[in-house]
């Protein structure tokens, strides 16, 4: 899906990447696990547990590859309307994963922030999610956000308010907000637009993901669902990615496939 072939299962989908053309900024929503537990007659706690695996993979991959920020939709504010029992579930999943992964990911010299509405998350989670921050804080070599208790639209609004209310103190006139300036009271401040958004497990949504930051970047949609995303259909999306040419509205010039934004 994301009108990009796919990889055929005999070609080694590393073999056909240029490094010199990786995206600087992949963004995935991690969908499916419910699904996936369900078709194998297992709770959907058990997807979730599954689904963290895949994580794991695409940030190790991501990281040997080169690519210098991921980021990965783990939580929506969306998702604290589902059952009490899996919102904890995946708060203590949450919890576990960052105590196991902190050493792997100063060993690897990654850096990890948070994009949302951390004050909502339980203290249990932020206590070890602002551990993680501070010990990997130095790291440089990829970043990767964690979107917990994020929404794209909630986000704009409370750029927006940031900006109002310096307008209301005088500190800012209205004539000097342009993107940049509204970029720069985003969760995302700190971060590069993405080059390529990943959605698996066949929705063709956004989701409420990232929608200000979202607006020339590559879409890839698969059927996979997330606890089956492993190496290789992360690498086939990489490809898929190459195949395209971005013009960022204009009109092409060389018809050179996809490059990173520099």
């Amino acid at each position: 899906m994301g009108n990009s072939p796919d990889v055929d299962n005999q070609t080694d989908p590393s073999v056909l990447l240029d490094p010199q053309r990786l995206p600087r900024h992949v963004a995935i929503v991690m969908d499916g696990n419910g699904r996936w537990a369900t078709r194998r007659g297992l709770s959907r706690l058990q997807g979730h547990q599954r689904g963290k695996d895949s994580a794991r993979t695409v940030v190790e991959v991501a990281r040997d590859l080169g690519i210098p920020y991921l980021t990965l939709f783990a939580f929506s504010n969306e998702n604290w309307q589902r059952p009490a029992r899996e919102v904890n579930f995946l708060m203590a999943l949450l919890r576990r994963y960052l105590m196991t992964e902190a050493k792997r990911l100063c060993k690897r010299d990654i850096k990890l922030i948070v994009l949302g509405e951390m004050e909502r998350l339980p203290a249990s989670v932020r206590e070890v999610l602002e551990e993680t921050m501070r010990v990997t804080a130095g790291n440089r070599s990829m970043t990767l956000a964690l979107a917990l208790s994020y929404g794209g639209r909630q986000e704009i609004v409370r750029a927006v308010r940031s900006l109002a209310r310096e307008v209301a103190q005088g500190k800012l006139d209205p004539e000097q907000i342009d993107e940049q300036l509204f970029a720069s009271r985003l969760y995302t401040a700190s971060l590069p637009d993405p080059d390529l958004l990943i959605r698996t497990s066949g929705e063709l949504r956004l989701s409420n993901f990232l929608l200000f930051q979202l607006a020339y970047t590559e879409l890839y949609f698969t059927d996979t669902l997330w606890p089956d995303f492993g190496e290789r259909e992360f690498l086939n999306a990489l490809v898929a990615y190459q195949s395209r040419e971005r013009r960022f509205g204009t009109v092409p010039t060389s018809g050179v496939p996809a490059r990173a934004a520099n």
